[in-house]
């Protein structure tokens, strides 16, 4: 996978399978890679913004599961990386390993 320009994170704060689950570690790696890592929280001001985002690259429905992950590249395209698995915490967590291994390979 090519370095993105930032990845950007859909999540609220009081989904276990968002904190710190995902956002935690994907901060962690956008450190490592020197990349920004925008959180867009669906209960504050950004709801509007990350509803686009789902709407146009995720995956989409009106009650969406979160989080959501999506990568933006140099040239501005985005790319939907991780949907948030809708039952066992443990399912979401192994989902963001194995997208931070290929995040890391690079």
């Amino acid at each position: 996978m090519t370095k993105p320009k930032a990845i950007l994170v859909v999540y609220a704060n009081w989904c276990p399978h968002c904190v710190p689950t995902t956002v935690e570690p994907l901060r962690k790696v956008g450190q490592k890679l020197g990349i920004p890592v925008r959180l867009l929280d669906i209960d504050t001001d950004d709801e509007t913004e990350a509803d686009g985002l789902v709407k146009r690259y995720g995956d989409w429905t009106p009650d969406y599961i979160i989080p959501q992950v999506f990568l933006e590249a140099e040239n501005g395209k985005i790319k939907h990386v991780l949907t948030g698995h809708p039952g066992a915490i443990a399912l979401t967590k192994k989902n963001v390993e194995d997208l931070l291994k290929d995040l890391s390979s690079d």
